[in-house]
């Protein structure tokens, strides 16, 4: 994408966006964490369209950025996720293409960046999320192609535990956590030698006290086949809205899953 560094936050009360004082660097595929009242922006692709190590903070109440100690190494496509007053990165491209298996976190109390033990797979644009004391990291890529790993760290012992990987294979997909269960949806299958790339309509879903991947039927596939689009937990509802798929143009349509009723 283009390197941007527009800042802009939504009242939803006032339907309105209101600019606010921009990035110092201008970037794309960064990631971004959110630390009580400071939003954190780290790595991404700069102006000339190499990674960066560059780490910038905006503190909410001053309304300024000021800049972080900066990443190990440069990288974009990093998975974040905050606890408490550290952020924890994982994976990234790097300036040399490849993907990483790096773990860090960063303390923002002492402003420095601490190694921990590396991802078992390297890649890059990969989905994580708190739950507890850990850190679940779904997916992502290496080179071109999606991976299906699904591996976990707890912050506590600072270990990584394999999990079953994600029954289908397939890029730019969305997963949601909920209560009990964690959904994988959508996404794009790769077409490989003379295979065409699908959209896929596909519901995976994992039992999170079980520790397994659950059959599903196709009752419980998504409408619209899509890829690249936003999801969420919303109300006991899982959502998921736009993307891309088989139209020529980008989706309008929102779907939402009732638990209860098993079905969108």
């Amino acid at each position: 994408g283009v390197p941007m560094d527009c800042f802009e936050v939504y009242s939803p009360e006032a339907d309105q966006w209101t600019a606010l004082p921009p990035m110092p660097t201008a970037r794309a595929g960064v990631a971004v964490a959110n630390l009580g009242k400071r939003i954190m922006v780290i790595g991404g692709v700069g102006v000339n369209q190499t990674p960066l190590k560059i780490v910038e903070m905006y503190n909410i109440d001053e309304g300024k950025w000021k800049k972080r100690n900066s990443l190990r190494e440069a990288a974009m496509g990093i998975s974040v996720t905050a606890k408490d007053y550290r952020v924890y990165a994982a994976g990234g491209l790097g300036s040399d293409l490849r993907p990483h298996n790096y773990l860090q976190h960063y303390d923002m109390l002492k402003d420095i960046w601490v190694s921990l033990a590396a991802m078992p797979t390297p890649r890059y644009a990969a989905t994580s999320f708190l739950r507890g004391t850990k850190i679940y990291v779904l997916g992502g890529r290496q080179s071109k192609y999606a991976i299906n790993a699904f591996e976990v760290f707890d912050t506590e012992t600072r270990s990584w535990t394999k999990f079953p990987n994600i029954p289908n294979k397939r890029a730019f997909s969305s997963f949601v956590p909920t209560e009990d269960k964690l959904f994988s949806l959508g996404g794009l299958r790769q077409g490989r030698l003379y295979r065409q790339p699908k959209f896929m309509r596909t519901v995976d879903m994992f039992d999170m006290e079980q520790g397994g991947w659950l059959k599903t039927e196709r009752s419980f596939y998504l409408k619209k086949r899509r890829a690249d689009f936003v999801a969420g937990y919303l109300k006991g509802r899982v959502v998921v809205a736009g993307g891309l798929g088989n139209q020529p143009t980008v989706l309008e349509s929102a779907e939402a899953f009732h638990p209860e009723k098993n079905k969108w």
